[in-house]
């Protein structure tokens, strides 16, 4: 915002450093002056011979000397004032000229500041923190718009593609090609659907109310129940009653893409899922375990990035979009949640979403397990 131009810092330091060494000086001089003029007397007497100085020469000449020291005070306290200030404010002009190059797109930039902790360096410390978290962030949304644009191009330019080839060639079937256009064209609804979901799951713009998430793992499982059974895969449900505070179609979402990435990415025919709430200190955890193939930590680590998808995470048809961990953790994190990915030691992953416990003054109950 453009404001009028004012004195520096440095400057009303200076002058704060003058006026207090001037105001210091004049007290010092008047007190000295007070203590050695009290005793003496208003005229000039003699006593045996001798003068006594009165009051009133002493006045006279203390006070050019007092004008004298006050004016080497002032140029003193300027002078210095001006050095101790510019030294104080050194670390100062190294955090703006950072915050100048961040304004200007610069993010890889830090300050470092050397020496020992003090509030300078605390401020220089958490804004260099501050850039690493920008820095990171438009990192992670540079590489998700170009993922994005180049997934949402793909079923455009399939579509452009089988229009051009109905147009060029009338013998073509129209079912064929109406059903393909069906296909594309779902698939980019349900990523611009998932993108909307993400972008509000960022954003924390909805309202939040009591849920129960074992009820909603209920909900969700029940949900895609025939999607397991026809790939003949067993799901199990467990867990305590879990108490928090949030969206509740939001954490269905993120519970549904859980379970339906368990289901897709399994040992067709002879998989098993299992699904589990729990309460912990201050917290409640749901848990989306699946059998597969094993994993490496560094593939699992990549999971959650946006269209990042495994080595066997082929597209079928019931293949996400790319977008479902990216989406459990932007729920997680609009929750004031965690979410862990780890491999299991036999194959398959393990998901554990970690979300802040409602209080109530009850003690939580059980549910019974259930196939």
């Amino acid at each position: 915002m453009d404001r009028a131009p004012g004195l520096s810092v440095r400057l009303k330091l200076t002058l704060s450093y003058a006026g207090f060494l001037m105001l210091a000086g004049a007290l010092l001089l008047g007190a000295v002056g007070v203590y050695y003029l009290r005793g003496l007397p208003d005229q000039a007497m003699y006593a045996t011979g001798d003068f006594l100085v009165n009051r009133s020469v002493i006045l006279r000449s203390f006070a050019p000397v007092a004008a004298l020291v006050l004016a080497f005070l002032l140029v003193f306290g300027l002078v210095g004032g001006w050095l101790l200030a510019g030294r104080m404010l050194a670390p100062l002009t190294r955090i703006t000229d950072a915050a100048r190059k961040a304004t200007g797109g610069s993010l890889s930039h830090r300050i470092r500041l050397p020496g020992r902790g003090d509030e300078f360096r605390e401020l220089a410390d958490a804004f260099d923190t501050m850039l690493v978290r920008l820095e990171t962030h438009v990192a992670e949304q540079r590489r998700f718009a170009a993922n994005a644009s180049h997934e949402l191009r793909t079923p455009l330019t399939i579509a452009r593609t089988l229009l051009d080839v109905a147009r060029t060639d009338p013998t073509r079937d129209p079912a064929e090609l109406v059903n393909r256009l069906h296909l594309v064209n779902t698939r980019a609804i349900d990523l611009t659907e998932a993108l909307l979901l993400l972008s509000r799951a960022d954003q924390r713009s909805f309202p939040r109310e009591r849920v129960d998430l074992s009820l909603i793992a209920e909900e969700a499982v029940e949900t895609l129940l025939p999607l397991a059974e026809k790939r003949g895969l067993t799901v199990e449900t467990a867990g305590d009653l879990t108490p928090a505070t949030g969206s509740p179609a939001l954490l269905l979402q993120m519970t549904t893409n859980l379970v339906h990435n368990a289901i897709v990415h399994n040992l067709a025919g002879q998989g098993t899922v299992w699904v589990t709430t729990a309460v912990r200190p201050g917290a409640v955890t749901l848990t989306v375990e699946n059998t597969g193939d094993e994993l490496s930590p560094d593939l699992v680590r990549t999971l959650v990035e946006p269209f990042r998808r495994g080595t066997d995470r082929v597209r079928g048809d019931h293949a996400g979009v790319g977008l479902g961990l990216a989406i459990v953790g932007s729920i997680a994190r609009a929750h004031d949640g965690t979410l862990v990915l780890a491999p299991r030691p036999s194959g398959g992953l393990r998901v554990t979403v970690r979300l802040p416990a409602e209080v109530t003054g009850g003690a939580p109950g059980r549910r019974p397990p259930a196939a």
